[in-house]
C-alpha cells in the first residue's frame, strides 16, 4: 500500500480552523497523514502506543519538506486501549484525524476534544472488509452507517461509504507495482458545530 497521504486531506486541509490548538493524528502509525499537515504548517499531535511507530515520525521530521516546521510536531506515547479512555479529557484540539483504527469507547472523549468549529476526519474499514483481506474481527469494522451514530449533531461536510482500490506503489526490491486490491471502507468529515 502507498504511503502518501490520504486525499481527505488535501481536499479538506483548509477547513481546519487557525487558531493556537494543534491537531491530534490518533493512532498516527508512521505518520503519513500528520506529517502532511506539518509539511502545511499545521501543528500536529501524533499519537501512537507504538514507540518504534513514533520513532519513524521522529525521523521523518528530521528530513524535507518536514524539517522546516517540525517545531509544529510533538509525538505522545499513549495506548488509547488501557482502559483509560478519559486519556483525552479537558484537551482541546483544532481538528482529530483517525485513520485504519477503531476502538468504539474512544468515541465519546473524541467529541469532547475536538473544539467548537473544529474538523474531524475519520477513516476505517467497514464490515465488508474481510472478502478482501485484514483485519477481519468485528472490533476493528465499522457496521454499515455506523460513523454517522456517532456525530448525528455535528455538521456533516463529506461522507462515503463502498469499496475502492487501491493500486500499491512500485519499489525495485519488490518488483510489485500492478496489483490493485480493494478495501471496503467509510469516511466521514464533519465539523464540530459552535455553540
Amino acid at each position: 500500500m502507498s504511503n502518501r497521504h490520504s486525499s481527505l486531506l488535501e481536499r479538506y486541509r483548509d477547513l481546519f480552523p487557525i487558531n493556537s490548538l494543534p491537531i491530534l493524528d490518533l493512532a498516527c502509525g508512521k505518520g503519513r497523514n500528520g506529517l502532511y499537515l506539518i509539511a502545511n504548517k499545521l501543528p500536529v499531535v501524533f499519537a501512537d502506543r507504538s514507540s518504534e511507530a513514533l520513532a519513524s515520525v521522529r525521523e521523518q521530521l528530521n528530513e524535507l519538506p518536514y524539517s522546516e516546521y517540525k517545531a509544529l510536531a510533538k509525538l505522545w506515547q499513549v495506548d488509547f486501549e488501557d482502559g483509560q479512555q478519559t486519556l483525552l479529557n479537558g484537551q482541546q484540539y483544532a481538528g482529530i484525524i483517525v485513520f485504519r483504527y477503531l476502538h468504539r469507547p474512544l468515541f465519546e472523549s473524541i467529541r469532547q476534544a475536538l473544539c467548537p468549529g473544529g474538523i474531524l476526519i475519520y477513516e476505517t474499514f467497514t464490515v465488508d472488509q474481510p472478502q478482501f483481506g485484514r483485519p477481519k474481527r468485528a472490533d476493528f469494522l465499522l457496521r454499515h452507517g455506523e460513523l454517522c451514530e456517532y456525530f448525528p449533531d455535528w455538521e456533516p461536510i463529506d461522507y462515503f461509504e463502498g469499496v475502492v482500490e487501491r493500486k500499491p506503489e512500485c519499489s525495485a526490491e519488490s518488483g510489485v507495482g500492478d496489483k490493485v486490491s480493494k478495501q471496503a471502507l467509510a469516511s466521514i468529515v464533519l465539523r464540530r458545530p459552535i455553540e
